[in-house]
């Protein structure tokens, strides 16, 4: 279900403000600097710390986002919802820049502070985190297995095997699609959302043709473009942290048992958004028969 924005309530000044001012009353600035608790001795854990934290700030930013454009799109306001995933595509740059407050980290430091994150609250991956999980879900990659491992968290699971069940992004863009005369296939809108896609060849048509009108038309190729950036501002995230497991864990058990490398190198084809992708073969190509050949030779 998505979260409907409601109207704004005006609100006189609560008495907790006392002693704050009004700046960090609204940004809850003391809360938010008691957050970054750190169990080892280590220097650096303190960025380790704000950039996860950072970065699941922003996942949750993405959410909303995809959501509120969900809600445009099933409303057929289609200049609203490409709005709301420009944004999506700008929320991915801090994502990718706060790499770099990490970036100096060798085995060594990332090992001194894991150590002691597992041993004070057990072996866990950002990957898993509830947060990542349903703003991939509502990408349109839908993996039914993660779901058991939210089962200590009742209330999040719950909340990811709704949002599995219910229509991704791209489902959203695909109904709109269908309704405004496009041949997209009645049995794909009605299949089993949890399902992980398959990828379908009408669909691809679907993009080609949208592709092969003229440009600026009805905003359709405008979408495209937005889906393919953030589909790569996505897969751009997904290849810098696939890089940091290797400069910092190298071939190491990681998650799970399993070696990071080769736990995260399979997540690398995930793209969202896989018919505008495999459309590409095909948009843009001349028609088959030259216009020459049916002017007389003179």
């Amino acid at each position: 279900m998505i979260d409907t924005p409601t109207p704004h309530e005006s609100r006189a000044p609560a008495s907790s403000t006392a002693g704050q001012t009004p700046y960090s009353a609204w940004m809850q600035t003391d809360a938010l600097h008691s957050l970054q608790r750190t169990v080892s001795d280590h220097p650096g854990e303190h960025a380790w710390i704000t950039h996860v934290q950072v970065s699941e700030l922003y996942w949750m930013l993405i959410i909303k986002e995809i959501q509120t454009a969900q809600m445009y799109l099933r409303a057929d306001n289609l200049p609203q919802a490409h709005r709301t995933l420009l944004r999506v595509v700008a929320h991915h740059e801090p994502l990718l820049a706060i790499w770099r407050s990490i970036d100096w980290m060798t085995p060594t430091d990332l090992l001194a502070i894991l150590s002691r994150a597992v041993a004070t609250y057990g072996q866990d991956t950002a990957l898993q985190g509830w947060t990542y999980r349903q703003m991939v879900y509502l990408l349109g990659i839908k993996q039914p297995q993660h779901l058991d491992h939210f089962k200590p968290q009742p209330e999040r699971w719950a909340q990811l095997a709704r949002t599995l069940s219910e229509p991704s992004l791209y489902d959203d863009v695909l109904a709109y699609l269908g309704r405004i005369g496009m041949a997209v296939p009645k049995s794909l809108l009605e299949r089993d959302l949890s399902a992980p896609y398959s990828p379908s060849k009408e669909v691809e048509q679907v993009w080609r043709d949208i592709y092969a009108a003229p440009v600026g038309s009805d905003g359709l190729q405008q979408l495209g473009e937005t889906l393919a950036d953030i589909a790569e501002g996505f897969s751009h995230w997904k290849h810098r942290h696939l890089m940091a497991t290797r400069r910092t864990f190298g071939a190491r058990p990681a998650y799970f048992g399993t070696e990071g490398v080769a736990w995260l190198m399979p997540t690398m084809a995930e793209i969202p958004f896989p018919e505008l992708w495999s459309a590409r073969t095909f948009i843009g190509d001349p028609s088959a028969v030259c216009p020459h050949m049916s002017q007389p030779r003179i």
